[in-house]
This record gives C-alpha cells, sequence and structure tokens, in this order.
C-alpha cells in the first residue's frame, strides 16, 4: 500500500516532471507569497517521497499548487481528515458558550436519509429511524442550495446553564443574524419570548434580553438558578436571535450529582 510520499511521487511522475521542475516552480510561488517556506529544494522533495517526512504547510501548500491537488485529500493522505474537524470538536466539551466558525466550503460530507418510506406521515410523533429506508452520504457543498445565508450556529457551553431547562447545556442552536434589534414586548408565553445571542468582552452569552435606554439586561430562565447580567449596550454584540435548537434532555442530572 502506498503512503503519502509515495502517492506524491506517482503524481508527479505522471506529471513528468523531474525533482528540478519542482524546485523552480516551488520557487516562483515562494515569490509570490514573499517567503521561501514555500520552496521545496531538490532534496527535501526526495525525502518526502521516499522516507514518510512529513512536509511542513507551507510545501505541501506548494505540492498541491504544483500538482494540482485538493489541499484536503492529501491531507487525508498523511492522515488528516479535515470533514472530521466538526465531529472531533464537538467531542471536547468546552464550559463557555461560543460560535461555531467551521466552514463547509464544499468539503467534507454528511449522512443523511436519502429514502424515506413513502407512508410516512410527518404531521404525527414517528420513530423515524424505522422509517428512513436508505443512508447515504451527500457532498456538503450540495447543501448551498439551502437558504442558510442568513444563518449561524453555536453551542452552549457544558456549564452554561443560563436558559435550562427551556435549553440545555451542550445544545446546538441555529442563530438567525438578520434578527439582532432587540424587543422588548410582543410575546405571550416563554416560548415565543426571544433569545439573544450576544458577544461582550470576556466571551459570549445568551437569554432573554431587555433594553432599558443604554443597558441591556440579560435575563436567564427562572430555573437556571443564575442572576441577570446587565452589560452597557455599546459594550456588546448582538449576533443574531436563537430560532432552533438540537440537545439532549436531562442534562441536569449532571448537575444535580455535583451538587
Amino acid at each position: 500500500m502506498e503512503d503519502a510520499g509515495q502517492k506524491l511521487r506517482r503524481v508527479r511522475e505522471r506529471l513528468r516532471l523531474t525533482y528540478r521542475d519542482v524546485e523552480d516552480a516551488s520557487k516562483i510561488i515562494a515569490q509570490r507569497h514573499d517567503n521561501d517556506e514555500f520552496n521545496v529544494v531538490v532534496s527535501r522533495l526526495f525525502v518526502i517521497e521516499n522516507t514518510g517526512t512529513l512536509p511542513t504547510i507551507y510545501r505541501l501548500y506548494s505540492l498541491c499548487a504544483i500538482y494540482r491537488l485538493d489541499v484536503y485529500e492529501v491531507l487525508e493522505w498523511y492522515g488528516v481528515d479535515v470533514g472530521q474537524m466538526p465531529a472531533d470538536a464537538a467531542a471536547v466539551a468546552l464550559e463557555h458558550s461560543h460560535l461555531i466558525n467551521f466552514s463547509a466550503n464544499g468539503i467534507g460530507e454528511i449522512q443523511i436519509p436519502i429514502s424515506l418510506d413513502p407512508g410516512i406521515d410527518l404531521r404525527k410523533t414517528t420513530y423515524l429511524s424505522r422509517m428512513i429506508q436508505r443512508w447515504g452520504k451527500l457532498p456538503l457543498s450540495l447543501l448551498n442550495s439551502l437558504d442558510l445565508k442568513n444563518h449561524r450556529y453555536a453551542y452552549i457551553g457544558s456549564e452554561d446553564w443560563s436558559m435550562y431547562p427551556l435549553i440545555q447545556p451542550g445544545a446546538l442552536v441555529l442563530l438567525d443574524e438578520t434578527r439582532r434589534k432587540i424587543s422588548n414586548t410582543g410575546w405571550s408565553n416563554e416560548f415565543d419570548r426571544p433569545i439573544y445571542f450576544l458577544e461582550h468582552r470576556q466571551g459570549y452569552a445568551y437569554g432573554w434580553c431587555t433594553l432599558r435606554d443604554d443597558q441591556l439586561v440579560m435575563q436567564p430562565h427562572p430555573g437556571s438558578r443564575c442572576e441577570a447580567v446587565v452589560f452597557s449596550y455599546g459594550a456588546i454584540d448582538v449576533i443574531g436571535q436563537v430560532m432552533g435548537v438540537a440537545m439532549l434532555l436531562n442534562q441536569g442530572s449532571r448537575r444535580r450529582a455535583r451538587a
């Protein structure tokens, strides 16, 4: 089985490029970026191809540019699957709420149900796993057809109880960046009241908000046992309104166990 260096050598040979050709081409890239780290000298290329030595990120970039290779695919040759980064991040719990800045950029795949039982009635509560006839993987680039341009995602920290039990710690929330104006009225119950996601000097926060002159009061859910926080309106940035949530239930058992 070929290792990554051998695959790079095979690509170079298929393009009929000599070691010297690659070095000369890398010098052009290095000059364009005004950075000698992009240079791939003959001796270094020989080592990369024949000894399993890892190229630096700069040399890997140059080789991919010269060979017309997808850098994400070459990273997989070295055992780095960039498409797994969101899943790996989700496996690492962070205590404080934060934005998720991963971008698909047309890479990676997502597993979705691509064939459902035609008899499914979406008006009724359904055990969906039994109704899925076939699963498949689709490139994330195909999701570009969805109207998600006005939305971002955020992760609620594993120790952020601000809106518990309405929203549990560890939840993934969908944010609408077009809804940034604080509404002080217009709802009849806690489910209708807007929840806003904020950025402040120490990080991120979310909750119900009331604007009073130049002060913004962030109000937690009464069941959270958290205290309200007052911000100077000019010192915070309203990123958007929480429009959707995916979460595990009964996270309060962790809190009770530690108490």
